[in-house]
C-alpha cells in the first residue's frame, strides 16, 4: 500500500491571509498524523506565500511521520534550508521564480550533471532524494543514472484525461512505472490527484511507494471534515 503524505500548504495560505496563526499550522500536521497520514509534504518558495522557512523548522519538531520538503533546489537559500532541517526526504522540482504551481517535470537529460551534483549534496547529509519527473521513457532512463532515490511521477496528464479516457490515461504512467522499477528507483507521484482517480492510479501502479496530495484533499476536507477526508483518501490506496 502506498503512503499518504498529506501537503499542508494549503493550510498555510489560510493562515496568511489573515495575518496571524489561525489555523495552526503545527496543530494541523499533528492532527493529519494523529487521523492517518503516513508524511507531511511542504513546498516553500521564495515568497513565503504559504510556507514560511520557519515552517519548516517548527514541523520538523513534531512531525513523526515522514517529512519531505518540495522546492526549487536552484535557489540557494532552498538548499540551505533542506541542509539545516533534515527531513528525510527531500523532492526536488523544476520551478522558476512566481510559479502559481509546478507544472512539469525535470529534463533530466539536459540537466544530467547539475542534477549528479545537487542530489550528491543532499543525499551525503542523509537525506533521501526524490525528483520530479513527466511519464516519460527517456526522463526516466536518464534520472536513474543522476544518482536520486525515488521519482515523483508528474500526475496532472493523467487527472485532466482521466475522466474522458482512463485508460489511456494511465498507459504512459503505467509504462514509465515499470521502467522505474526495473532501474531500481523508487515510485512517488502527485499534482491532481483525488478521491476520483486516485483509486484506479495506485491500482495500476503495484509498485507505487507514495502519493503527496495537498490541494484536492484540503478543499474536499472543507465538506467531509479532516479526519474523515484523510480516511477516504487512506481507502483509495488500500
Amino acid at each position: 500500500m502506498a503512503r499518504l503524505s498529506v501537503n499542508v500548504n494549503k493550510i498555510a495560505t489560510l493562515r496568511n491571509s489573515r495575518g496571524g496563526d489561525n489555523p495552526n499550522l503545527v496543530q494541523v500536521a499533528k492532527d493529519c498524523e494523529r487521523f492517518g497520514a503516513e508524511g507531511i509534504t511542504v513546498h516553500p518558495r521564495p515568497n513565503e506565500r504559504h510556507i514560511r522557512y520557519q515552517d519548516v523548522f517548527d514541523l520538523k519538531k513534531i512531525v513523526t511521520t515522514e517529512f519531505n520538503i518540495e522546492g526549487n533546489c536552484q535557489e540557494q537559500k532552498f538548499i540551505d534550508l533542506v541542509l539545516a532541517s533534515k527531513p528525510e526526504q527531500v523532492t526536488l522540482v523544476p520551478d522558476v521564480l512566481g510559479q502559481i504551481t509546478s507544472n512539469h517535470g525535470w529534463d533530466t537529460m539536459k540537466n544530467q550533471n547539475y542534477l549528479k551534483d545537487i542530489i550528491k549534496v543532499f543525499k551525503a547529509a542523509g537525506i533521501r532524494v526524490s525528483i520530479f519527473v513527466d511519464p516519460v521513457t527517456e526522463m526516466i532512463e536518464a534520472a536513474a543514472t543522476t544518482g536520486t532515490d525515488r521519482i515523483e511521477l508528474y500526475t496532472e496528464a493523467y487527472a485532466h484525461n482521466y475522466p474522458t479516457n482512463k485508460e489511456e490515461a494511465i498507459a504512459p504512467y503505467v509504462k514509465a512505472a515499470d521502467v522505474a522499477h526495473k532501474l531500481g528507483l523508487g515510485i512517488n507521484a502527485g499534482h491532481d490527484l483525488d478521491l476520483q482517480n486516485l483509486q484506479y492510479f495506485a491500482q495500476n501502479i503495484p509498485a507505487l511507494d507514495e502519493v503527496s496530495i495537498g490541494h484536492a484533499l484540503i478543499s474536499d476536507a472543507l465538506y467531509y471534515g479532516l479526519e474523515n477526508t484523510i480516511q477516504m483518501y487512506l481507502g483509495q490506496l488500500a
